[in-house]
């Protein structure tokens, strides 16, 4: 490399950075954000927070394997080394082929990420990274290298390397350095190495083969055998501690033949398909699970409309009463914690804020019922595609080691929606209706985030209070293969077209031929893109994500069947709906029975309490009658209009009222048959009158008692109206969706990392821009001329002379303001007009014309005639 190239390669981050253009500075601040939160003051300051601790672990999660590996590599190699160095371990002595073919893109990653910056010949791993990533015996490396020659022998004393020298065939030196360069030097000759190595016997051989691929360290005693003295007397084992030794780094690699990793992984493994169906199957059986999905999360408000459980006093639902929404449901436990979370996510359940904190329906479930169901589905799924909750965690321990529980707090994963969403893209990239092996869509996930998967010794890296969950994106990858398939996102496995248009993927067309051809069966293997890495793209836009709402919404609705707006009753007090009923239909069956089984056909019965319920709501006998006689296309069995008339004919011959609570009825004998039944004992029932019962029991639990033991009560104000209680009745004050909990800072849009980049490079033109030396310069204010120096200190008159003299002269100034908030900052300017206290300029540094106050220019200084 020539004098000049020299000159003018990078000597820090921050000068590597400062070539850049803008469209390189805005890939680094998107694949990195916490770099622009706060906006930097200059490029300086960029690359110093790009090199802190916290910021390079986060990078270096977000790696996938192979660029991982290849940082793993620097971390090992000499600093600076060469691209040619960095191949070789690699690729090893053979150069694989396919690794030096994927090298390029994982070392441009690097350095667009402003992990590895210098030119080809001279590539340097940032500080940070290679302290996290070099070995140590505290932390082993990843490779399973260890300590260099240099490193290993640098408390050893010089009589002891000289006798290594000696017995390796080496002349002696004169001192320990250049001994030290002449044994690693052996060490990274092949052909002499090679020599050596021969000479040893084969229980040598062995202990080498079995320290070569790590850990490199292994324990001796005092009076080491035969073969392992040999290996000390050579220096192909080197102490480290007393009874500690360990194979240096150059003995490893010759022995690896020049590899720093026993397996490089330059391709991602592919997801492999397990099977296909029509597509037309996969969309049918999604739409299927989708109208299944509605149903359930509507009968979920209905069971908490009247007010559900209660609030555990630490937040979230208690173990009994997710068992209980279980058993309502007909589903696991866990399948349950699903639902609740997804509705809470929506929106549509929440705490009443009361004093006995209760969940309830939110205003805005009556607002998502008015939607059409297709408008309905699609904004449950996008909640759950965005959510950070994480349902699948329900049951399992925090840090403290409490219970977590659905609703309740701590169940945020902030890397759960980007799983979700990569999980889908991946089912996106199989042919259409292909569903996936799972272990294979897994390893694919660990080999594009190796750091966040399992068995990663970095892992002890991470910064105090960071989650340290297992293999946490494997397990949320399976959450969502199962939640997918539950929401209708997916069918029979295979990504359906609503559910690719939620994550905003094309539509792939359908030719005819495709149409009618035969799934495939389990063991078929179906060609696919294995190694397509996925595109670095802005995250969307909220425009965006409605647009792909409403396109999921467009694509289900025609796969919705036609609501029916009639039932089939049946003699034994069932109902029968051969499909999705109409919404006030449903309401009211809802009402009128209860459901017995749900599928394609939902089968309701009629019973004597499910009636008196209706009446409770306010419905008539004749009301019932007619309804039933309109929506049944069968006539109306006999035995339905005799319970009907029959539950009318007691409904609310007794009253009950607040007195703590009476009981009133114009039939003594009744009263007398309850205050003879031992079943209302605990009621604390007296006579206050020949028609008149007083209780001890609230009002609302009177009901309830004289319910279960056989009677039909109706509750009554204070005039003596019957009172009427809908099921609809409660509902929570405005409540807002919980807000997703990013995964670090957001994610910056285009308008933010324009007007980002824009600062920064003015406060570093400000901050590098030479200037002419000023008074004070020489004594502690800074070199003269020096870029960065401290602001200029000018008096109000010669500020103003300064001014005006540049006006005439066209020459640019630097200047030190503060503004009204007091901020202090410098920048470059062009003065074109000074009048009235204020000089008006055109500011190289935000690159416009602006007017600045005289009094807040805390003092200007020329540029140098050099200053470009």
């Amino acid at each position: 490399m020539s004098t000049e190239e020299k000159s003018a390669a990078p000597r820090s981050l921050a000068e590597a950075l400062r070539v850049r253009d803008d469209v390189s500075l805005a890939a680094l601040l998107r694949s990195r954000p916490d770099l622009i939160t706060p906006v930097p003051t200059d490029l300086t300051q960029l690359a110093t927070r790009a090199g802190t601790r916290a910021s390079v672990v986060r990078a270096l999660e977000r790696l996938d394997r192979f660029a991982l590996q290849t940082a793993e590599a620097l971390a090992v190699a000499p600093e600076p080394a060469s691209y040619g160095e960095l191949l070789a371990l690699m690729g090893g002595d053979e150069e694989d082929p396919v690794v030096a073919a994927a090298l390029p893109r994982a070392a441009a990653l690097l350095r667009e990420q402003a992990l590895v910056w210098g030119a080809d010949d001279r590539l340097r791993l940032v500080r940070t990274a290679r302290e996290l990533l070099a070995p140590s015996p505290q932390h082993p490396s990843p490779t399973g290298l260890g300590p260099t020659v240099r490193e290993a022998t640098a408390g050893m004393s010089p009589g002891r390397i000289q006798d290594i020298l000696a017995a390796v065939g080496l002349p002696s030196t004169h001192d320990s350095v250049s001994a030290v360069s002449a044994l690693g030097g052996l060490f990274a000759d092949r052909r002499r190495m090679a020599a050596l190595l021969a000479e040893l016997p084969g229980e040598s051989r062995e202990v080498l083969d079995r320290l070569v691929w790590g850990p490199p360290y292994g324990q001796v005693t005092h009076d080491p055998a035969a073969h392992l003295r040999a290996l000390l007397d050579r220096g192909l084992l080197l102490p480290t501690a007393p009874g500690t030794v360990v194979l240096p780094r150059e003995v490893a690699l010759h022995l690896r033949a020049g590899r720093a990793h026993r397996a490089p992984e330059p391709v991602p493994p592919p997801v492999e398909a397990a099977a296909t169906h029509r597509p037309q199957v996969v969309d049918a059986t999604a739409a299927g699970q989708a109208l299944a999905a509605l149903a359930t999360v509507d009968e979920l408000l209905k069971e908490w409309d009247e007010g559900g459980p209660t609030v555990l006093r630490a937040g979230g639902l208690s173990v009994r009463d997710l068992k209980r929404t279980a058993v309502a449901l007909d589903v696991p436990e866990p399948v349950a914690a699903f639902w609740v979370e997804l509705a809470y996510g929506a929106g549509l359940i929440a705490s009443d804020g009361a004093a006995e904190e209760r969940y309830a329906a939110t205003p805005a479930y009556d607002e998502w019922r008015e939607l059409p169901p297709a408008e309905r589905w699609a904004h449950l799924a996008a909640v759950w595609l965005t959510a950070t909750r994480t349902p699948g965690v329900v049951g399992g321990r925090d840090a403290k080691d409490r219970t977590l529980s659905a609703l309740g707090p701590n169940l945020d994963r902030s890397a759960a929606p980007e799983v979700r969403h990569r999980v889908l893209a991946l089912l996106a990239g199989l042919p259409e209706g292909a569903s996936p092996i799972e272990e294979s869509l897994l390893a694919r996930l660990r080999w594009e985030r190796p750091l966040r998967g399992p068995r990663r010794e970095q892992r002890e890296q991470r910064e105090p209070g960071q989650a340290r969950d297992d293999d946490l994106r494997g397990r949320v990858a399976r959450w969502t293969l199962s939640e997918a398939e539950l929401l209708g996102v997916t069918g029979r496995g295979a990504l359906a077209a609503p559910g690719r248009a939620l994550i905003g993927a094309p539509e792939v067309p359908r030719p005819a031929e495709a149409q009618e051809s035969e799934p495939a069966g389990p063991g078929d293997k179906l060609p696919v893109h294995h190694h397509r890495m996925p595109p670095v793209t802005a995250p969307p836009t909220p425009a965006e994500r409605a647009a792909a709402t409403a396109t999921a919404a467009r694509l289900l609705a025609p796969l919705f069947p036609e609501p029916l707006d009639h039932v089939l009753l049946q003699a034994d007090l069932t109902a029968v709906a051969p499909g999705p009923l109409e919404r006030g239909l449903a309401d009211v069956l809802g009402v009128l029975a209860d459901v017995e089984s749900k599928g394609g056909a939902t089968v309701y019965r009629f019973t004597p309490g499910s009636v008196r319920r209706a009446l409770d709501a306010g419905q008539s006998a004749a009301d019932l009658h007619a309804f039933l006689a309109r929506h049944s296309r069968t006539p109306v069995p006999q035995p339905l209009t005799y319970l009907i008339d029959d539950v009318a004919r007691r409904h609310g011959r007794l009253r009950v009222g607040a007195a703590s609570a009476y009981v009133r009825c114009d039939d003594d004998a009744t009263l007398d048959e309850i205050l003879a039944d031992k079943r209302a004992a605990n009621l604390g029932l007296r006579r206050l009158a020949p028609t008149v019962l007083a209780a001890q029991a609230d009002p609302a639990a009177l009901l309830e008692g004289l319910r279960a033991i056989g009677f039909a009560p109706a509750a009554e104000s204070a005039a003596g109206d019957v009172l009427i209680a809908r099921a609809d009745s409660h509902r929570t004050p405005p409540r807002a969706a919980p807000e997703p909990v990013p995964d670090g800072p957001p994610a910056p849009d285009d308008t933010l990392l324009t007007a980002a980049i824009r600062a920064v490079r003015a406060g570093d033109l400000a901050s590098t821009t030479p200037r002419k030396p000023v008074p004070g310069d020489g004594e502690g204010g800074g070199e003269a001329g020096a870029p960065g120096g401290t602001l200029p200190r000018t008096g109000a008159a010669e500020t103003l002379a300064t001014m005006q003299a540049a006006v005439l002269t066209g020459e640019a100034l630097w200047i030190g303001y503060v503004n009204a908030e007091g901020a202090a900052s410098q920048r470059v300017i062009a003065p074109i007009r000074v009048e009235g206290g204020f000089v008006t300029a055109y500011d190289h540094t935000a690159d416009e014309v602006r007017t600045y106050p005289l009094h807040r220019v805390t003092g200007v200084a020329e540029l140098a005639d050099d200053a470009g």
